[in-house]
């Protein structure tokens, strides 16, 4: 059975969620704050963690990073209030893998579990190519070991960050534009969050996997229409 851990420090919100995700076939732990929060998803092997961005004790955004500084790779919707753009941005860039605004339906919040919890897991399927290390000049992907490599020197990722790379280089030489690579890798609609969300992952993504981020060599800009992953050219290199 799927393990959902609630953390909210609202009882009735926690009480009508604990409600709903149980009726759905969900077991359900849950807790009013942050404290141990790292303890409990590894004791009780979380397979998810829904977390409000305002608790009384640490705000969400610094418990998703502490999260993956300890490199739990658990998915992590951030609930947040409307006005919160600020807190949304920022907790997916420190590795939430959705946000959910208040007020919202318990069935779209079942909707979006399961999402991410489907995105979660074809991220986590080997690939099926007998060689699963890709090179794309001085950066190596393991498909196998979802890892990735740059001159031969681990590259540590978001779960976020890795799903975008290996997006991109899996369609090698296509321009995308912002709105395909906010559905393709985040499963949005389009008319969904402001692409300026994409943006600012593939500029994180460039300061990790690009030897010098200014002058990238695998995640190229195209002017006026997207994004496009190439092998670099021996003037890249």
């Amino acid at each position: 059975m799927t393990k959902i851990l609630v953390v909210d420090d609202e009882p009735a919100l926690v009480t009508l969620l604990t409600y709903n995700l149980k009726k759905s076939g969900y077991e359900v732990f849950s807790q009013n704050d942050g404290q141990n929060i790292i303890e409990t998803i590894k004791t009780q092997q979380i397979d998810l963690v829904l977390l409000d961005v305002m608790l009384p004790d640490e705000n969400g955004v610094d418990i998703t990073r502490d999260i993956r500084s300890a490199k739990i790779d658990v998915p992590i919707i951030m609930v947040t209030a409307l006005d919160d753009e600020v807190d949304k941005i920022v907790g997916l860039e420190m590795g939430a893998d959705d946000y959910i605004t208040k007020p919202f339906s318990p069935r779209e919040v079942i909707a979006r579990i399961k999402a991410v919890l489907r995105r979660f897991e074809h991220g986590k399927k080997v690939d099926s190519r007998s060689d699963n290390i890709q090179m794309y000049g001085p950066l190596a992907i393991d498909y196998d070991k979802i890892s990735v490599q740059l001159n031969g020197d681990n590259v540590k990722l978001t779960p976020k960050e890795y799903e975008l790379l290996t997006y991109m280089a899996q369609r090698e030489g296509r321009v995308l534009d912002r709105e395909t690579i906010l559905h393709g890798v985040w499963g949005y609609d389009y008319g969904g969050p402001d692409t300026r969300m994409v943006d600012m992952h593939l500029s994180h993504l460039r300061e990790k996997v690009e030897l010098d981020p200014k002058h990238p060599a695998l995640l190229k800009t195209v002017r006026g229409m997207g994004y496009r992953f190439e092998k670099p050219t021996a003037e890249d290199k």
